[in-house]
C-alpha cells in the first residue's frame, strides 16, 4: 500500500488487533478464575504472570538472534501473530484451571515478542527526521487503548471468557493478513548478516545505556500503576462512600478512562518531543507521574472527583514518555540493528515489571497505598536523572533533529 499515512494506519491497527491476544487475558481472567476456583485459587495471578514471562523470554531470544533485523519484519510480525493466535486458541480446548492453560498463555506471550517491538521497527521505518516521536507515539497510543479496553468490557458486564479469547485469536489472524498489505518505509534497513553479541551494544554504548536506564525507570512505574490503579480506585471510592458496592462498574469505567487517557498523552508527547526535544518531554512526563505517585496516598478516600482527576493526570503522564525512549534509541542506533535494540530494550523493561507488579500487594498490605505508590516514584526519579545526563552528552544532538 502506497503512502506514509496509509501504511502507518495499517501498522497501528494490525498491532492493536494482534495485541488483543494480550489484552484478552485481562478481560477473560476473572471468568476463567471463577471456573477454576476450586482447584486453582491463584489462577488469575498466574495467568497474568505467564504471558509477561513468555513475552520476556520471547524478546530475549528475538534480540539475541536479531530476528527483526535479519528477516522481513512483516513476515516476522505475521508469523508471530499466527503463532500467538494458535496458542491462545488452544486454551479453549484445555481445562480452565490446568497448568496447560498457563503454559499456553506463556507461549502466547512469547509469540507477541514478534509483534510489539517489530511493530515499532516498522513504524520507525516510516519516520522522517522530524516526526519519529509522533510516529512511534501512535503505536504506543494504540497499545494503551488496547490495554484499557478490557476494563470497559468489564464495566459493561463482560463477556464469556471463551468468546473473549476466541475473538482475540480471530483478531490476531486478521492482523497477520493486514500487515502483509504494508510496505517497509524508506528508513528501513536489514542486517546484512548475523552478528553474535550485537544486542550487547545496548549496554556497552553509554548513550544507549542512559536511554535504557530512563526507560527502565519509566517501566518500574507504568505497568504496576496500570495493574493496580483499578483496585486503588475501587478501594478509594469505597472508603469515601463507606460501602463495598463502590467497587463495581463505576470503578471499572474510571479505570478504563484513566488508562485510555494515556493514548492522548502518548501522541501529544510525541508531537511535542519532535519540536521541544525528547529529553525535555521525558523528564517533564516522569516528573509529573512521579508527583502523582506521591499524591496518590493522600488522595485515597477523598471525594471520587478529586481522586479520579489526579488519576486521569497520572494516566496521561505515566505513558506519555514511553514512545520517546523507543524513538531516542532508534535515533541513536545503527539502522540495521534498530529492531534488535528496540526488542532488547522492551525485554528488559517488561522483565522489571514482573517484579513491581508482584511487589505492589506486599507494599499495600504492609504500609497502605501511600507507601506502595511512593516506592513506584523511585522509578521516574532515576529515569529523570538518566535522561538529564543524556541531555548533556554530545549524542543528544542526534535526538529529535538536533533538539535533544
Amino acid at each position: 500500500m502506497a503512502g506514509k499515512a496509509a501504511n502507518l494506519a495499517l501498522i497501528v491497527v494490525a498491532q492493536v488487533m494482534a495485541l488483543a491476544l494480550w489484552f484478552s487475558g485481562t478481560a477473560a481472567g476473572p471468568g476463567m478464575a471463577r471456573e477454576a476456583a476450586e482447584t486453582a485459587p491463584g489462577f488469575q495471578a498466574l495467568l497474568t504472570a505467564a504471558v509477561q514471562a513468555g513475552f520476556v523470554a520471547g524478546t530475549l531470544a528475538s534480540a539475541a538472534l536479531s530476528l527483526p533485523d535479519r528477516f522481513d519484519p512483516r513476515r516476522v510480525f505475521a508469523a508471530a501473530a499466527l503463532a500467538g493466535a494458535a496458542a491462545n486458541g488452544l486454551i479453549l480446548l484445555l481445562p480452565a484451571g490446568g497448568t496447560a492453560a498457563i503454559a499456553a498463555r506463556f507461549a502466547t506471550g512469547a509469540a507477541l515478542a514478534g509483534v510489539y517491538p517489530v511493530g515499532m521497527k516498522l513504524a520507525a521505518g516510516w519516520a522522517d527526521r522530524g516526526d519519529a516521536g509522533w510516529v512511534i507515539g501512535l503505536v504506543v497510543g494504540g497499545l494503551t487503548l488496547g490495554s484499557a479496553s478490557p476494563h470497559l468490557v468489564n464495566a459493561l458486564g463482560g463477556l464469556d471468557w471463551r468468546v473473549t479469547l476466541g475473538m482475540a485469536s480471530l483478531s490476531a489472524v486478521a492482523a497477520a493478513g493486514l500487515i502483509g498489505l504494508t510496505r517497509t518505509g524508506p528508513r528501513h534497513a536489514r542486517a546484512a548478516r548475523f552478528r553474535p553479541g550485537a544486542a550487547l551494544a545496548l549496554w556497552r554504548d553509554r548513550d544507549k545505556r542512559l536511554v535504557t536506564l530512563g526507560y527502565l525507570g519509566h517501566m518500574w512505574e507504568l505497568y504496576a500503576m496500570w495493574a493496580w490503579v483499578g483496585l486503588y480506585l475501587s478501594a478509594s471510592f469505597g472508603a469515601w462512600r463507606g460501602v463495598a458496592e463502590a467497587a463495581g462498574a463505576g470503578a471499572s469505567l474510571a479505570t478504563f478512562l484513566v488508562i485510555a487517557a494515556g493514548a492522548l498523552g502518548s501522541v501529544a508527547a510525541g508531537w511535542l518531543a519532535d519540536r521541544l526535544g525528547r529529553v525535555r518531554v521525558t523528564v517533564g512526563a516522569m516528573a509529573t507521574s512521579g508527583a502523582c505517585c506521591l499524591l496518590a496516598g493522600p488522595a485515597f478516600g477523598a471525594h471520587p472527583a478529586v481522586t479520579l482527576a489526579l488519576c486521569l493526570l497520572w494516566g496521561v503522564a505515566v505513558v506519555a514518555d514511553s514512545a520517546q525512549f523507543s524513538a531516542s534509541l532508534a535515533e541513536l542506533s545503527e539502522p540495521a540493528l534498530t529492531g534488535t535494540m528496540l526488542t532488547l530494550q522492551t525485554c528488559l523493561g517488561f522483565a522489571l515489571t514482573l517484579l513491581t507488579i508482584q511487589l505492589m500487594p506486599v507494599l499495600v498490605e504492609g504500609g497502605g497505598w501511600g507507601l506502595a505508590f511512593a516506592v513506584l516514584a523511585a522509578g521516574p526519579s532515576l529515569g529523570c536523572a538518566a535522561m538529564l545526563r543524556l541531555g548533556r552528552s554530545p549524542a543528544a544532538a542526534r535526538l529529535a533533529g538536533g533538539r535533544g
